[in-house]
């Protein structure tokens, strides 16, 4: 899953999976080297042109593998890659009268060996032009590649797309399309955390993960000074085709994104995964087992949330298992969920290189019915930052079969914090540590209890002061073990309240424990939903050293 830093994103993936070659879909033109920058003969194009594209493609067999790649190209290392450089003077819309956006291509090369093709679309007319590859496009400074193997590649294509957004319009991108069908973007501040894909296809199944590539975009012209356009997208990979719009906004404090697709079944699939978003989770306040670093917490995402299609909120604090694990959460018809990044203060990571108080949260919010169902979460064991570990995708209850025809729509929101938030208490933190023993004191022989885990869960907002005087009730609920020495503690730092208490293990399983909680009052709900998957130890582990350790 080493798909999280920008050359890292796809290495791996794009070499996975291929598209069939494309010349019986689009209309050939002959390469001009002195033509405009859209230099391919106008053809009529629209969504539903698109949609029949998908639908004939996956009527063909799949065409394998992407072909391969000059060799100056091929043999490219990270570094050398990372300084080929689009030239700014061929910028998309470099000739847009007060323009606030501007698109630069990605080069191929190195991992990125799959050669998407890429149209200009004019929004009054419908009509596409492609845009051929050459290397006047380009400046390659110090990669070595020899130009000379590229002269009259036009059908080299790209690897994909940025978009930069006024006044830093040939310096900082607001969002990609990069690899495979993975895409990303940022909020104010700038920094690119998780990211997301078109589809996801059997992530955790029997056999080999499939991942899907975005073989050619139509780009649609943005309207004089606007900060919004659309763009147009076609999927392939061996089971399925697809046609996506994606309308974009690049707002001031986020970007969103409108997104509608088609798909065609090739093949029967497994398990297929809708808005599938890419996430790092190392360590945080409730894992600590690999934050044996200068900084006390490590991820783009701390939590899954969800808001159920019965109106429930919930918070499932991410782990890093030391085995990988996959948990599907039932739901019809789900109103939102998301991988977050809720702490946004730099003393919580101290990362002058990450930054990760600054990663954006993505938010999935559906626009039309996706019935039965289940909000999936993989966790994968790592043992740093540098490799994306989290996955989470909406897997349909029905199975997918060859032939079936199906339409999503949703929004994604890349911003600090999603757009909607419950009006109940929400979950502040999650804490765990040695338990058996009073607060204020070290364990040992003066406190004979049995070995136990003790967990602090932090709540705040919502009616909760109101609440307090009436009686705060923790409602726990345990696969197995029981909860003790459970108490409610008003912590005015972060002017909220603490719920302690002491997991005891009533066999020597090991199996995941799988723990929920809410407060009440008088009987009636007063928070989110808090649920967490803890990972006893072995017996033989459950036990003090002295009076300074557990094991």
């Amino acid at each position: 899953m080493n798909r999280r830093r920008f050359i890292q994103a796809s290495m791996a993936l794009a070499a996975a999976c291929g598209t069939p070659t494309l010349a019986t879909l689009f209309s050939q033109a002959a390469w001009a080297q002195d033509a405009g920058l859209a230099n391919g003969r106008a053809t009529d194009f629209d969504f539903a042109v698109l949609q029949g594209m998908a639908r004939d493609l996956a009527k063909k067999p799949w065409g394998g593998a992407p072909q391969p790649l000059p060799a100056t190209l091929a043999n490219l290392s990270p570094q050398a890659y990372n300084s080929i450089q689009y030239d700014a003077g061929h910028s998309l819309w470099n000739g847009i009268a007060k323009r606030q956006l501007d698109v630069h291509f990605f080069h191929v090369g190195m991992g990125f060996r799959r050669r998407v093709r890429m149209f200009t679309l004019d929004p009054h007319t419908h009509q596409a032009q492609e845009i051929y590859f050459r290397p006047a496009l380009f400046n390659y400074h110090n990669a070595g590649v020899d130009t000379r193997q590229l002269e009259g590649q036009s059908d080299l294509g790209f690897a994909g797309f940025k978009v930069f957004k006024a006044p830093e319009l040939a310096r900082y991108d607001v969002l990609s399309f990069l690899g495979a069908s993975y895409f990303r973007a940022v909020d104010k501040t700038g920094q690119y955390g998780l990211s997301a894909r078109g589809l996801a296809i059997d992530t955790y199944a029997k056999g080999v993960e499939e991942f899907p590539d975005f073989t050619a975009f139509w780009i649609e012209a943005p309207k004089e000074g606007e900060t919004s356009f659309v763009v147009y997208a076609l999927l392939d990979s061996p089971s399925i085709a697809g046609a996506y719009k994606f309308t974009l906004y690049c707002e001031a404090t986020q970007v969103v994104m409108e997104i509608e697709n088609h798909l065609y079944a090739r093949k029967d699939i497994q398990q297929l995964g809708i808005a599938p978003m890419t996430s790092m989770f190392s360590c945080g306040t409730n894992e600590r087992r690999m934050c044996d670093t200068i900084h006390p917490q490590i991820h783009d995402s701390d939590r899954l949330a969800m808001l159920r299609g019965n109106g429930e909120w919930v918070c499932r604090p991410l782990n890093n298992p030391q085995r990988l694990q996959f948990n599907a959460f039932m739901d019809e018809n789900p109103k939102g969920f998301g991988l977050l990044q809720t702490d946004h203060d730099f003393n919580s990571y101290q990362d002058v290189m990450g930054w990760y108080n600054k990663r954006p949260s993505l938010w999935v919010e559906p626009r039309n019915q996706w019935g039965k169902g289940s909000v999936a979460l993989m966790e994968i064991p790592t043992t740093g930052e540098t490799l994306d570990n989290i996955v989470c995708f909406w897997q349909p209850e029905k199975s997918v079969k060859a032939g079936d025809r199906l339409n999503f729509a949703y929004r994604l929101y890349w911003s600090g914090l999603p757009p909607v938030k419950t009006p109940l208490a929400q979950v502040y933190a999650t804490r765990t540590g040695m338990g058996s023993f009073p607060e204020g004191w070290a364990p040992g022989e003066h406190f004979p209890e049995k070995w136990s885990r003790r967990f602090a869960i932090d709540f705040i907002g919502g009616d909760l002061k109101a609440s307090a005087p009436k009686g705060i009730e923790p409602v726990i609920t345990l696969s197995n073990g029981v909860a003790k020495q459970v108490e409610v503690l008003y912590v005015a730092p972060f002017d909220g309240y603490r719920i302690l208490f002491d997991w005891y293990p009533t066999s020597d399983a090991t199996d995941p424990v799988e723990m929920r909680m809410f407060l009440r009052c008088q009987g009636r709900a007063i928070s989110e939903t808090w649920l967490y998957q803890y990972f006893p130890p072995a017996a033989d582990k459950r036990r003090y050293i002295d009076d300074r350790q557990f094991r």
